[in-house]
């Protein structure tokens, strides 16, 4: 489980997570939506210990983020940032075997390229692997930093955004890969969405964030809600059920 127990963040004097108290069960898919500037990516960033919090804290199964070893953490919680940047020119598969640094500290072993292996397939980059990161696609560098964070093999996935620069089928493919590594790998997945029908149709839990606290969380059938939706993005938005699903009609 994750918890966090009232952190706050800011940015200079402006607040951006403000006293946010949050319980997110083992397993599953829990999507964080909200307008931007809600502190859906600063609020991830500060669970996966890439920013500090000004006050209170994180706890990945009652174990202090801020506390524990890097290597330790690493081996438990796999993050994918909003932006990636790297220094040096990679290939794709050099690029997902980093994803096993925390096991093999840069000796890779059979098991660390059997890892590597299966994310490279789940990712369909197959075609791709000996390419240079330079020379893809944004959508293919994206698949390849996610193909990184799911060879990292670890039980909690945090993703930032995994659908930047993704075309309609590619964002398909990359949501049943997440939800194939809560339902098949056991993982539990926190990811950061715009698309709030994607939200609806592939999580089992909806946090929805605005003004850097949490306004309401709960199953898709309680979030994906006119009356919420007009709470949390300010705009009158239909919803329509679709084949059992909550749809947003958002474009009319």
């Amino acid at each position: 489980m994750i918890t966090v127990e009232q952190v706050t963040k800011r940015y200079g004097t402006t607040v951006v997570v403000d006293d946010v108290s949050l319980e997110l069960p083992r397993g599953g898919v829990t999507s964080v939506i909200g307008p931007n500037g809600a502190g859906k990516s600063t609020l991830l960033s500060v669970v996966a210990r890439l920013l500090p919090a000004e006050s209170g804290r994180v706890l990945l199964d009652g174990a202090d983020v801020a506390r524990t070893p890097g290597r330790e953490l690493a081996r438990r919680l796999g993050v994918l940032r909003q932006d990636n940047h790297l220094a040096v020119r990679l290939t794709v598969r050099d690029l997902v075997t980093l994803g096993r640094y925390p096991y093999s500290r840069g000796r890779t072993t059979p098991d660390d390229v059997a890892h590597v292996d299966a994310a490279v397939a789940r990712l369909d980059l197959g075609g791709l692997e000996h390419r240079y990161l330079d020379e893809l696609s944004g959508g293919q560098r994206q698949r390849a930093f996610v193909a990184m964070v799911m060879a990292q093999d670890t039980e909690y996935v945090l993703l930032d955004e995994p659908l930047n620069n993704l075309d309609m089928t590619h964002a398909r493919d990359m949501m049943r890969t997440v939800r194939r590594a809560a339902d098949e790998l056991g993982r539990t997945v926190v990811v950061v969405l715009h698309d709030v029908n994607f939200a609806s149709c592939w999580s089992d839990r909806i946090v929805a964030m605005r003004d850097g606290r949490v306004e309401v969380q709960g199953p898709p059938s309680e979030v994906i809600d006119t009356d919420v939706l007009r709470r949390v993005y300010d705009d009158e938005i239909t919803v329509r059920e679709v084949d059992g699903r909550r749809v947003a009609l958002y474009y009319t």
